[in-house]
């Protein structure tokens, strides 16, 4: 978005095209931002000291300038702060601010010695608005994911006051625990959606969800919950082979959609449910649940900053050995085959490192020890991108020693985190020592990155997950429906996925033929 060098910046965002000004800026320049922000334009300036044409047009001066370090922001009580973490840690030089005009607000704070200092200002100016950071590094700033999304936000030159809560809905209730009781969770604790209906068409499955959720309407049918006008958004947590069809009936009657993952069993499925929601004018998205895995979060970001240099193999396996699940999951007709289930999660986390999905794949698949299910035993997919890079991902329910969870090569760095199972020990009165283990359950891992150092040899490093977002699925939903965010999973990316799925499972049948997609 942005690019700053020392000194003085701005940035023209919203209206018009975007303008950047590195530098000290002139009397004529800032009566230029100050026109462009009373037409209806927006303008972001990071303020410095002694820069009074830039001051006289923010109404805000600086009063005193800090070491970059870490920095509490704490975001003000305002309409553009929903669904935000309300205090965050920013790394940066700041610049403490004093506002000068009356017709200023104060968006922003951070602790100094005790005493909040202001941080971001807002100035409405006409139709428009100039926004005054004292944050001065504004890429570390706009990167930010709260005070990125709140500075957008606050540039808007209208921001809606208050938005309607939307109704959620869920198709095929799992109870225990399960998907419907995590989105009914998940609604119940996210501003702006609240959890209104269910529908099943087992009654076991709908008492548990009124159990669960004293006041969920209750149907029997996705058909009959179609018609509910206290429904305005639908989770499908139904088995994958009913994805599309769902999907399609509930676009057509109004309803944004959300898919559990994978989004359908065939590509031609998955482009057919996206171009239903745009005929339609309706969302639909998937519940790529796990890109806001803890461990993964961590990788991506050493991935995005750089610090493993041009990655260009990535490795990741998910599985052991013990008996797979005898339910739907390992029925390929329902689940589409093995590769389908985790596949859904780790090819998107694969995408979603490369920036791109692969143009050839090849699977490997085993049937050897479990004969009750007709899943595979396990899979070996691997995908090439047209310049070389390449993935693997491996499942398998008969990996006695498991595999890495990750394995990254890079340029400069290799990255590496190793399968952590959820084992829980415990002293019960009468029994003594209890130990659980829980089934294809683990926790975030820790990360070992390597590097080289010439004649130091090879210096390592150990990264911790990353701090864990919440419900940012959800958010992102209410975001982008109330608020026109952009959506944080695009059906267009989920599709891709299947896309590799498909040609995987297709693979596999084949013996191993090599499929360009």
């Amino acid at each position: 978005m942005m690019s700053t060098g020392n000194g003085f910046a701005a940035i023209v965002t919203e209206c018009g095209p975007n303008r950047l000004v590195v530098g000290k800026i002139s009397e004529d320049t800032a009566r230029e931002l100050l026109q462009f922000a009373s037409n209806g334009g927006s303008v972001l300036l990071a303020l410095e000291p002694d820069n009074e044409a830039a001051s006289e047009i923010a109404g805000v001066r600086v009063i005193s300038s800090l070491p970059c370090t870490e920095w509490y922001v704490t975001l003000a009580d305002t309409p553009e702060a929903v669904r935000l973490t309300g205090e965050v840690p920013v790394t940066s030089k700041l610049n403490t601010l004093e506002i000068t005009r009356t017709d200023v607000t104060i968006a922003a704070t951070t602790s100094v010695r005790f005493e909040h200092q202001p941080t971001l200002a807002v100035r409405t100016v006409g139709t428009g608005r100039i926004v005054s950071s004292g944050i001065a590094d504004l890429d570390a700033l706009m990167r930010h994911d709260v005070l990125g999304s709140f500075v957008t936000r606050l540039l808007r030159p209208s921001f809606p006051a208050s938005t309607p809560t939307l109704g959620l809905a869920v198709v095929g209730y799992g109870p225990f625990g399960g998907m419907g009781y995590l989105h009914g969770l998940a609604a119940t604790e996210t501003e702006g959606l609240a959890f209104v209906a269910v529908a099943d068409n087992a009654a076991e499955r709908t008492q548990a969800a009124r159990v669960d959720f004293p006041d969920v309407a209750s149907h029997n049918s996705a058909t009959s919950l179609a018609a509910d006008e206290s429904v305005d958004l639908v989770v499908i947590a139904t088995p994958p082979s009913f994805h599309a069809g769902l999907a399609i009936e509930l676009l057509r009657a109004g309803k944004h959609v959300v898919l559990e993952k994978p989004m359908a069993l065939t590509r031609a499925d998955a482009e057919r449910v996206i171009a239903i929601a745009a005929e339609n004018d309706r969302m639909v998205t998937v519940h790529q649940s796990r890109r806001w895995d803890t461990d993964f979060l961590a990788v991506k970001r050493l991935v995005t900053n750089g610090d493993l240099g041009e990655v260009f193999t990535i490795e990741t396996f998910v599985g052991g050995f013990d008996h797979p699940c005898r339910a739907w999951h390992s029925e390929d007709s329902i689940s589409g085959g093995a590769v389908f289930d985790w596949g859904s999660h780790h090819v998107d986390w694969i995408n979603q490192l490369y920036d791109s999905a692969p143009s050839r794949v090849l699977c490997s698949t085993h049937t050897r020890v479990w004969h009750d299910t007709s899943n595979v035993d396990q899979l070996s997919l691997w995908m090439q991108w047209s310049d070389g890079r390449e993935a693997t991902f491996r499942q398998s329910d008969v990996c006695a020693i498991r595999r890495p969870k990750f394995h990254i090569e890079g340029t400069n760095a290799t990255l590496e985190g190793h399968y952590r199972p959820l084992r829980t020990e415990s002293v019960v009165p009468g029994r003594g020592y209890v130990e659980q283990m829980s089934h294809h359950a683990e926790a975030p891992v820790d990360l070992t990155v390597a590097r080289y150092d010439g004649p130091n040899g090879i210096v390592t490093s150990t990264v911790r997950p990353a701090q864990d977002p919440g419900w940012a699925f959800h958010r992102n939903l209410a975001d982008h429906l109330l608020l026109s965010e952009e959506l944080a999973v695009r059906p267009e990316q989920s599709c891709e996925v299947v896309a590799v799925l498909e040609a995987a499972h297709r693979s596999g049948l084949e013996g191993g033929s090599l499929i360009e997609i």
